[in-house]
């Protein structure tokens, strides 16, 4: 059971699980099982990478799905994330800037040095919450969205996300990234909707603490 936040005519508000896919169909496809749950078909916005978990917004019709498309193409649709990382950043808050290269047929992205071919800018910014000797807790925020964009920035500095083997991660488990922010206005009545969860589980022992 997928536990709802918040759900109208218009939207769904929800918790992905790890593991589930946030796009495309079949049973491991959290649009397949919303679909079962609350009845009637589910509409993509934005996407959180499957071993990721955190809040989601999905629309439930065509008309809101095409005013939470254009929130997002506007940068109306906030996002906010938890990373455990190996490593402690130099600075204790700060903004990352790369070129990001999407390989598809390796399944990976890369960091390169200049503008070409296939290659998008991208840019967060960070804030440290928690550090013991060899991790730290930080928060996020995205200004733009690519595909695994905070973990291939942190990796790319040598502070891969605890549990991304993909990206150079010695720690075992599941992939330490949470979507715990996300505001958006509501495709019909165009109110700030604003949302936060805390996560769970081994990766997040500090969590209580910040």
């Amino acid at each position: 059971m997928i536990e709802i936040l918040y759900q109208d005519d218009d939207i769904i508000v929800c918790m992905k699980p790890a593991g589930l896919l946030s796009e495309g169909e079949g049973s491991d496809s959290l649009l397949t099982v919303l679909a079962a749950q609350c009845g009637g078909q589910i509409y993509p916005v934005h996407r959180l990478d499957r071993g990721a978990a955190g809040l989601m917004v999905f629309a439930r019709n065509s008309k809101a799905a095409a005013g939470l498309s254009r929130a997002v193409q506007e940068k109306q649709l906030k996002k906010e994330y938890l990373a455990r990382i190996s490593g402690v950043p130099a600075e204790k808050e700060g903004e990352m800037t790369d070129f990001l290269f999407k390989d598809s047929r390796k399944g990976k992205v890369f960091a390169v040095k200049r503008p070409r071919k296939g290659v998008r800018e991208a840019r967060l910014t960070y804030r440290v919450l928690w550090q013991d000797e060899d991790s730290s807790l930080v928060r996020v925020a995205l200004d733009t969205g690519r595909t695994h964009q905070i973990r291939v920035q942190f990796s790319s500095r040598g502070m891969p996300l605890w549990g991304d083997g993909k990206y150079g991660s010695r720690v075992k488990g599941e992939l330490a990234l949470f979507s715990c922010g996300l505001g958006f206005p509501h495709p019909k009545t165009g109110k700030m909707m604003e949302f936060e969860a805390k996560p769970a589980g081994q990766p997040w022992r500090a969590i209580n603490e910040t």
